[in-house]
């Protein structure tokens, strides 16, 4: 039986990524923060279904000792290194915090496992966001990268502390250059989620407005059950790699927020307003992955299309709203 150790296990990611494990009979680790262990109700919200199969330890991204005695503990046979702070415009606010996690964290991972598991296999979750500025449509493994955010310079550190590791130390390190996913377990902040939400609240009558940003953005969306298999597929070649994952279509905010009022029956022009505030510093304005590779290599190909994803995270909402109204009456 494998040993898998995921940090960010309770995050979106994290969780899918559980429940693959566990039927593929992995014994599954995951590094968490204390405070989640102490607000299990709120914080492990994602994993709740199935804390009592796994193993969760204490630790933070900001300790090399916290990590390093995880790993040590438990000596995986494969690590999915998912924990960041990922949330893009929020970087811009915190841009110190940002890239001391994101960064040292990486970092501290590795080294951890090149001392004490060197058989271990590494996947780290690098980031369309390194892209930025994009130098050619569609993007591949080969396209430079221009990150527009503390967020994505983070991420492109990352990848080249991988990549170091793999080359440098013969490490089975790959990298996931993963476009965005998304599922009814995205983070309230991230703008797909904030929709949905929404949505489903003013269906209820428990809000009036959405208020969003830049609505031309285009981003390649996909869904995070999907994507979490591409990461354990990686770790399951001959030879470590970094590979594309995305799913070849590109859709604007417009489009997405257009699909989510319609499923459930209202007008967006009503009750969308675009605010200034939400506007990202340096706008990243298209981003489309080209997957090839993984297709190829892996044998990878999305399975929930854009339209599925919209209303499988619309009705998750209105489910939750009706039952918060409910709770309310």
């Amino acid at each position: 039986m494998k040993t898998a150790l995921i940090t960010g296990i309770d995050g979106q990611d994290g969780s899918y990524l559980s429940e693959l494990l566990l039927k593929k009979g992995y014994r599954v680790h995951g590094v968490v923060r204390r405070v989640a262990l102490e607000d299990p109700e709120h914080r492990l919200w994602r994993i709740r279904h199935i804390q009592k199969k796994v193993a969760l330890h204490s630790g933070s991204l900001e300790s090399f000792a916290s990590l390093f005695k995880i790993v040590h503990q438990i000596k995986p046979d494969e690590c999915y290194h998912l924990a960041a702070q990922s949330f893009v415009s929020y970087s811009f606010e915190d841009e110190f915090s940002t890239i001391n996690t994101n960064i040292n964290g990486t970092h501290y991972i590795l080294a951890a496992i090149k001392e004490l598991a060197p058989r271990c296999k590494f996947y780290f979750a690098a980031s369309s966001e390194m892209f930025g500025k994009v130098r050619e449509i569609p993007q591949t493994e080969n396209t430079p990268f221009h990150p527009r955010s503390p967020y994505g310079i983070s991420k492109v550190a990352g990848f080249d502390l991988t990549r170091n590791y793999r080359e440098g130390y013969g490490l089975f390190a790959c990298n996931g250059i993963l476009f965005n996913h998304e599922s009814p377990r995205r983070g309230y902040e991230f703008v797909t989620r904030k929709i949905t939400n929404a949505v489903a609240e003013i269906k209820y009558g428990l809000s009036k407005e959405l208020r969003l940003g830049n609505l031309d953005a285009k981003r390649d969306w996909g869904f995070s059950g999907d994507y979490v298999e591409a990461m354990w597929l990686m770790l399951q070649q001959a030879k470590p790699d970094d590979y594309v994952i995305a799913t070849g279509e590109t859709h604007t905010v417009k489009e997405f927020l257009e699909l989510a009022f319609e499923h459930a029956g209202l007008d967006w022009k009503k009750y969308v307003k675009v605010d200034r505030r939400f506007y990202r510093p340096a706008e990243v304005n298209l981003l489309l992955g080209d997957s090839t590779k993984a297709r190829k290599m892996l044998g990878w190909k999305p399975k929930v299309g854009f339209e599925k994803l919209v209303r499988m995270m619309v009705e998750a909402d209105l489910a939750a709203a009706r039952m918060k109204r409910a709770a309310k009456q």
